[in-house]
């Protein structure tokens, strides 16, 4: 049996989109070459750079695995760093051409805003960090708080609904910018600090010291974190979301960015149709066969980019729910076949 080829090269990608049904975003994004990637302006473990300028993260390996799937190589990308407020617009305005920066699907975003959620890549529930020498234990005891929190987001909408339901006062300090709002919370501007959980785990970190501060144990609400496309291009859709969804399948299959070729030795009937030794599925979404083993031997599967990126200190964040469906989890998806 021949070995799998792990690779496709430009040239390969151009023609198998000449022979298909080109959609615009994959035409532009073959064309200048590389995929434009909006992100957060940085946050620890989901999108963030280090001196040098690498950025890493499980938002960013969306990114990464997108590329590797359209061009067989996971370093064809560029980021655009993007604040809360201003994200829906870039993407909508066709400035990046994905956006997986921590963003919660919901009605609202999925309907009115002209965009496509195309999967769940972290599951996360809205918290509240305060200063151990606060006294408090419960967001029940918040009454009367000031509480710093980003524009443009969900949670002001949440702390809202939550404040109101309870009967308790409450004031915001919000900033558009996530350093702003740190910066707000850390200098003592406001009592609480309110975003997602695992963004306050990661905001925490940045504090002068993080362990005088607390993550309060309540959870608002539901905060399905995912990467997001424009309506219209289903081609582009389609090549977002199953690039997330090889990688879940990748893990729950036990295929590895280390044993991708060794399992294609197999005869495991799902485990060649995920590396595109048997139908045709890369070339239904216009890009090369192995789509799937390019992403899975440069990026790896989902939980290889979950423990690379949020399980190692100092996050220290434990999969949750964020566990595959079989484990315990929410992490499932759809079959390749």
């Amino acid at each position: 049996m021949k070995k799998i080829t792990l690779t496709v090269t430009l040239a390969s990608t151009l023609a198998i989109v000449a022979n298909g049904a080109a959609a615009a975003t994959l035409d532009d994004v073959v064309g200048k070459g590389h995929v434009q990637c909006g992100v957060s302006q940085g946050l620890p473990g989901f999108s963030n750079f280090d001196d040098k300028g690498n950025w890493s993260g499980v938002d960013v390996d969306i990114c990464r695995a997108v590329a590797a799937a359209v061009f067989g190589d996971d370093s064809k990308v560029k980021y655009t760093p993007l604040s809360a407020k201003e994200r829906f617009t870039a993407l909508q305005s066709g400035e990046v051409d994905i956006l997986p920066r921590n963003t919660t699907w919901t009605a609202t975003r999925d309907t009115a805003l002209g965009l496509n959620f195309a999967g769940v890549n972290y599951y996360d529930g809205q918290g509240f960090m305060v200063r151990k020498d606060l006294g408090v234990n419960s967001a029940s005891e918040l009454s009367g708080a000031a509480i710093c929190t980003n524009t443009g987001t969900t949670t002001e909408l949440n702390v809202s609904d939550y404040f109101r339901s309870k009967g308790m006062d409450y004031k915001v300090v919000a900033f558009e910018k996530s350093d702003e709002v740190v910066a707000a919370y850390d200098s003592g501007r406001c009592d609480v600090y309110t975003t997602d959980q695992s963004g306050l785990y990661a905001q925490r970190i940045k504090l002068k010291d993080p362990s005088a501060h607390k993550v309060l144990p309540e959870v608002i609400s539901k905060e399905p974190l995912g990467p997001v496309v424009r309506q219209g291009d289903d081609q582009w859709f389609n090549i977002v979301k199953w690039s997330l969804f090889c990688m879940v399948n990748a893990e729950e299959m036990g295929v590895t960015s280390s044993n991708v070729s060794a399992k294609a030795s197999g005869g495991d009937p799902a485990v060649r149709r995920l590396l595109g030794l048997e139908g045709s599925f890369g070339e239904n979404m216009g890009v090369s066969p192995t789509w799937c083993a390019n992403i899975v031997s440069s990026v790896g599967n989902y939980g290889e980019s979950f423990a690379r990126n949020l399980s190692i200190d100092p996050l220290n964040i434990s999969r949750g729910v964020n566990e595959l469906w079989n484990k315990g989890g929410l992490q499932y998806a759809p079959p390749i076949r």
